[in-house]
């Protein structure tokens, strides 16, 4: 299997509604995502061309109308419908995912989870081999 190349977004400052707690339920928190889409990615370095590229822009866009229409009660949750929704709308074979909700916990700068996915655990077709 060949190596994959990798795309990042780093430090992605969101607000929305996230948590079990009551206060939670009524008042937007701020999450932090950080997502790193693994892609072969020699055919955007040979022809110059965003059609044959993993659009960060795009991506990002998409994650943030995600998750601040969101509602989620849980980080595992948040994190999972972000990997499903790059997974499913962009060429990308696997992501990791990592959402943190800065001063959740008192004495700590943030807690959080980080998850990775394949298109195979959502039950996506492979992406067709490139020639």
């Amino acid at each position: 299997m060949m190596a994959l190349d990798r795309v990042e977004v780093r430090d992605l400052l969101l607000r929305c509604i996230i948590g079990i707690n009551p206060e939670e339920r009524t008042h937007p928190q701020d999450v932090l995502i950080n997502l790193t889409m693994f892609a072969d990615l020699r055919p955007a370095g040979n022809s110059d061309d965003i059609g044959d590229a993993v659009n960060y822009k795009t991506a990002s866009k998409r994650v943030i109308a995600l998750v601040e229409q969101s509602q989620f009660f849980l980080v595992e949750k948040m994190a999972a419908e972000i990997a499903r929704l790059i997974l499913t709308e962009f060429a990308v074979e696997r992501v990791q995912v990592r959402v943190e909700k800065p001063g959740a916990l008192r004495f700590a700068r943030s807690v959080g989870v980080e998850i990775e996915r394949t298109r195979a655990d959502f039950d996506l077709l492979p992406l067709p081999a490139r020639p």
